[in-house]
């Protein structure tokens, strides 16, 4: 009998729902994964004429799936504290590759660095993003693998100017002195070492100003010479309300030749005044101390450790206390992310349904952004799934007592013959 044809279809429906249903509850706790459901249709296939008041009599044919579809929503996140994981937060997927070249998709940030320093997926793949020179990331490049090389240097930059946030004691005797540190960097990144000495000259009998003056020495070891060399030397007036009066802004002429180690000549600015164009240099009833020093260069830094920021931007961490941008993940979006096939381990393929990736950054053209050290969970939500499971089941049993029934009549009739 072709009716037998009707509940079978229902026992296949069913069971791949059941099918669809596990595979959710099995990927309970993979990273990124998305929750599948099935569309079941019914067949109407079958038109055997029409009733008394012309409408169609239609004998349906069983059942079918029509359609799995894949929930898209975000899961929650997991902190994991380390630094190469990530989770989009909002719609996006990473982009992977394979040793092969072929591109994937996905939301399992899982990620760890290989030998190389090369963030790749638990399968050996490649994330993929923008490169970065020199501490500057460039969207419009190919993209390349990204990669951290921790213990990677960067060379240092020599200091150009620097400032001193001191105060001198107005109550100092005349011929006190009070010394400040200070460290600058070469061409080569190696640091040197100067001394700043100030000399209290009290107060002018002429003008009624105080004075310090300051001499600034480079020690016998940094040039091989036999005794320190004056870099620089002069006099600093103070008003009669302790503000800097002469020099103004700057004092300029500071040139360091002759290092040891063969870098190029320094040219050295020191300027009185921070950035708002404050003095840092006073002269009030207080005892002599220096309590900033600040410049603008710094020495060879190894990569020590490194963050990801929320547009994906990898930023390094230096033992020189510099950040530089080390690269950034770049993510694809679709135009029917329905159309993409899953294949293993969380990754998704696109078609010709879903359309090509549209690449672009985390946090722009409707991508979500990134969070570092954190991984997406899976979205399946644990008892939506059991009560499909229940009903999936009870349709799987209510198709199978069709079938019995059916095979009963059958049975009735071939009696029936005999």
């Amino acid at each position: 009998m072709a009716a037998f044809d009707i509940p079978l279809s229902g026992l296949q429906a069913n069971s791949s729902w059941l099918n669809d249903i596990s595979n959710n509850l099995a990927n309970l706790n993979t990273d990124g994964y998305k929750s599948q459901s099935v569309n079941f249709a019914d067949i109407f296939n079958q038109l055997q004429g029409t009733s008394g008041n012309g409408d169609p009599i239609q004998v349906g044919d069983g059942v079918k799936i029509a359609s799995t579809e894949s929930d898209f929503s975000e899961g929650g996140l997991t902190s994991t504290g380390i630094a190469s994981n990530m989770a989009i937060v909002g719609n996006g997927f990473f982009m992977v590759q394979n040793s092969a070249g072929e591109m994937s998709y996905t939301r399992d940030g899982d990620f760890t660095a290989n030998s190389a320093g090369q963030l790749v997926t638990p399968a050996g793949q490649f994330v993929m993003g923008y490169p970065a020179v020199d501490g500057v990331v460039s969207t419009a490049s190919a993209l390349t693998p990204i990669t951290v090389p921790l213990g990677g240097t960067i060379a240092g930059t020599p200091t150009t100017s620097f400032t001193m946030d001191t105060n001198l004691d107005s109550s100092a005797a005349a011929g006190t002195t009070f010394n400040t540190p200070l460290t600058v960097y070469d061409s080569m990144g190696a640091p040197v070492n100067l001394t700043v000495q100030y000399t209290s000259n009290g107060v002018s009998a002429t003008t009624g100003e105080a004075s310090w003056s300051y001499s600034i020495t480079l020690p016998a070891s940094a040039t091989g010479a036999a005794s320190a060399t004056t870099v620089g030397s002069g006099t600093l007036t103070f008003d009669s309300s302790g503000n800097l009066s002469s020099p103004s802004t700057s004092i300029t002429g500071l040139d360091i030749t002759g290092l040891a180690d063969g870098s190029a000549p320094m040219k050295l600015t020191w300027n009185l005044n921070d950035s708002s164009g404050n003095p840092t240099i006073t002269q009030l009833d207080s005892a002599s101390a220096t309590s900033a020093v600040n410049q603008d260069g710094y020495g060879v830094g190894t990569l020590t450790g490194y963050t990801v920021a929320a547009d994906g931007t990898i930023q390094g961490q230096y033992s020189n206390n510099q950040t530089l941008a080390l690269g950034q993940v770049a993510m694809a979006n679709f135009g029917d992310v329905q159309g993409l096939v899953q294949t293993t381990g969380g990754d998704y393929d696109a078609t010709t349904t879903s359309g090509q990736a549209v690449i672009g950054q985390a946090g722009i053209g409707g991508n979500g952004t990134i969070d570092g050290s954190e991984t997406e969970n899976s979205n399946v939500d644990l008892s939506a799934q059991f009560t499909n499971m229940i009903v999936a089941q009870q349709g799987y049993e209510a198709s199978a007592k069709a079938l019995t029934a059916f095979d009963q009549v059958e049975q009735a009739t071939i009696q029936l013959i005999s």
